[in-house]
């Protein structure tokens, strides 16, 4: 039985999370670029690990004057997911690269996976779920044995809620069937400042 209260995903806080982009972007070696893109991926458009490495270039598109990416949800539902502008530019740069390296004019000429091995094969889970913890372990994350993917997903979700953002727009973002599941996110939902009570009373006032 799934307790609607409680996940046992270690999280990050805001401080954790912008220490951990700002490793990655400082991160050196020839997958610096696909590093900076991966976090954005997962800290800022909360895809799941298994959504960010089955997309393919040919998944990126526009939409209504977003950016986007489709993915593939639970339950093979389809959707559309904006990309933050931060998100863009790291995926472009990083695709500029792949298509500097592999001797064509721009990356839209480019084919396969999304997130790609220097071979040009598709990135396998395990390859983030070591990413996430090395960027977190050079970040002076203490936790960082017990990060993966899904805590960077995990924390945006988080932050979304935080921020101020309605319950039916983050699970929207988060690809949730059920807002329960949404909830469980919201670490403060029992904060006694928010009870509605307080906004009744001073709407009726």
């Amino acid at each position: 039985v799934v307790d609607p209260d409680y996940t046992a995903t270690v999280g990050l806080d805001r401080a954790q999370a912008r220490a951990l982009v700002a490793a990655a972007d400082a991160d050196t070696g020839a997958q610096a670029l696909r590093t900076a893109a991966v976090v954005r991926l997962l800290l800022h458009n909360a895809l799941r690990v298994d959504e960010a490495c089955a997309a393919d270039i040919a998944d990126l598109g526009e939409d209504s004057g977003h950016r986007v990416l489709r993915v593939v949800r639970k339950g093979a539902r389809k959707a559309k997911v904006p990309l933050t502008p931060a998100t863009v530019a790291a995926l472009e740069a990083y695709l500029a690269d792949r298509a500097q390296k592999a001797g064509v004019g721009e990356w839209r000429q480019l084919a396969g996976p999304l997130l790609a091995t220097a071979a040009g094969g598709r990135l396998r889970q395990g390859h983030l779920w070591e990413l996430v913890r090395r960027l977190a372990r050079t970040a002076g994350i203490g936790a960082w044995r017990q990060l993966s993917p899904h805590s960077l997903r995990h924390s945006a979700i988080t932050f979304a809620l935080d921020a101020g953002a309605t319950l039916r727009d983050v699970q929207d973002y988060a690809g949730h069937k059920d807002p329960r599941t949404t909830r469980r996110y919201d670490h403060s939902r029992d904060s006694l400042d928010r009870n509605a009570a307080y906004t009744v009373a001073a709407y009726l006032a």
